[in-house]
């Protein structure tokens, strides 16, 4: 065992700074090394293997200077089921939207974008929806258009359309961007009764962001999760006393009940859930539940998420992570959060199994 014991993240209550918003903009440590060339498409599903092909000759059409005012050059049109093609725009910048169920690569391909983009990296941005949000809250409005209007490209990873006043912030800001030539690209969350068979409709977020629809192609990813593609089933969940064990004897781990966990993120503001988790190598939850109202839900899918980003292992007692969420939260609006949750927890878990292995 390890000399101290393990951290809490409900011990933790971290402060952002503004500045810290701004300069973490960048695809998270899981995406850092990715690249379209290391997305392995389904051989079953040629729209993934259309999608990199189009996405790279988008990301090339960008080495033009930055377009003031919504310059056309160029830019990367779409044709009949979203192949590429040379074109011109009457006016606006670039805009790519990513469509298509969760864990088919789209935040993969959105972030290979950004990396493949030709410019600088203080002159590219990639965030999710509520870390953008976020930074309008710390910043103010006028801030964001000004600190965000000099980028070459804006990446937006899971644009709600589940929070109308959100939206409605955010579209507005990023017609201010488009004014000032920001090429844009977005992949999205949206209430999954709007979904088809766990695939966004992508008229519904061009309605959303209304002024904006003319400047987004949406690009139609079809396919399974790839996290469980081909790969055995997430360990059951261990018992109370193996996950403690583990959480001493790994450097860096933290050690929370669940129960308390969730009570604890109800006194965090999300946009910290990231700086929550600074610094720890492993997280180890005992008592696993099934989550006791929607709000504590979408909470912990914020977490998992920033955990995912991060490449933290999750091990964990109770109940499997596939039980975390009702029936009533599964078929309801927020859905395709639940399930992306669960897909990421699950990839986590089985990230963890080594850690009782070698406790």
């Amino acid at each position: 065992m390890a000399d101290t014991a393990p951290l809490s993240l409900c011990d933790r209550e971290p402060h952002v700074p503004a500045d810290r918003l701004v300069a973490e903009m960048v695809p998270p440590p899981r995406f850092d090394s990715v690249r379209f060339d290391t997305y392995i498409p389904d051989p079953n599903q040629p729209s993934q293997t259309e999608a990199v092909r189009v996405l790279a000759n988008f990301a090339a059409g960008l080495s033009g200077a930055h377009a003031v005012g919504g310059g056309n050059r160029g830019f990367l049109g779409f044709g009949k089921f979203g192949k590429a093609k040379a074109a011109k725009t009457p006016a606006g910048p670039r805009g790519v939207y990513l469509d298509g169920g969760y864990g088919v690569g789209k935040t993969h391909l959105l972030a290979s974008l950004w990396h493949a983009t030709p410019a600088e990296p203080s002159l590219k941005a990639f965030g999710t929806f509520v870390e953008l949000t976020n930074l309008v809250g710390a910043l103010g409005f006028q801030k964001t258009v000004q600190t965000l209007s000099g980028h070459r490209l804006l990446c937006i990873d899971e644009f709600e359309l589940d929070d109308p006043g959100d939206t409605v912030l955010v579209s507005t800001l990023l017609g201010k961007l488009v004014d000032a030539g920001v090429a844009l690209a977005a992949t999205s969350n949206t209430l999954p009764g709007k979904l088809g068979e766990g695939r966004f409709a992508a008229a519904d977020f061009l309605r959303e962001i209304q002024g904006l629809a003319s400047r987004f192609h949406p690009l139609r990813i079809d396919g399974e999760d790839y996290r469980h593609r081909g790969l055995p089933e997430a360990p059951a969940p261990f018992a109370d006393e193996e996950v403690t064990k583990a959480a001493y004897a790994t450097e860096g781990a933290s050690l929370d009940d669940f129960p308390s966990l969730l009570a604890h993120l109800a006194k965090v503001h999300p946009s910290r859930y990231g700086a929550l988790t600074d610094g720890l190598k492993a997280v180890c939850l005992t008592d696993v539940q099934p989550v006791p109202d929607q709000s504590t839900a979408l909470r912990l899918v914020v977490l998992a998420d920033r955990l995912y980003d991060r490449e933290v292992p999750v091990l964990a007692s109770g109940l499997p992570f596939d039980q975390l969420f009702s029936e009533e939260m599964l078929n309801g609006g927020y859905r395709k959060k639940y399930f992306r949750a669960i897909s990421r927890l699950t990839a986590l878990a089985r990230d963890a199994k080594g850690l009782v292995e070698g406790a």
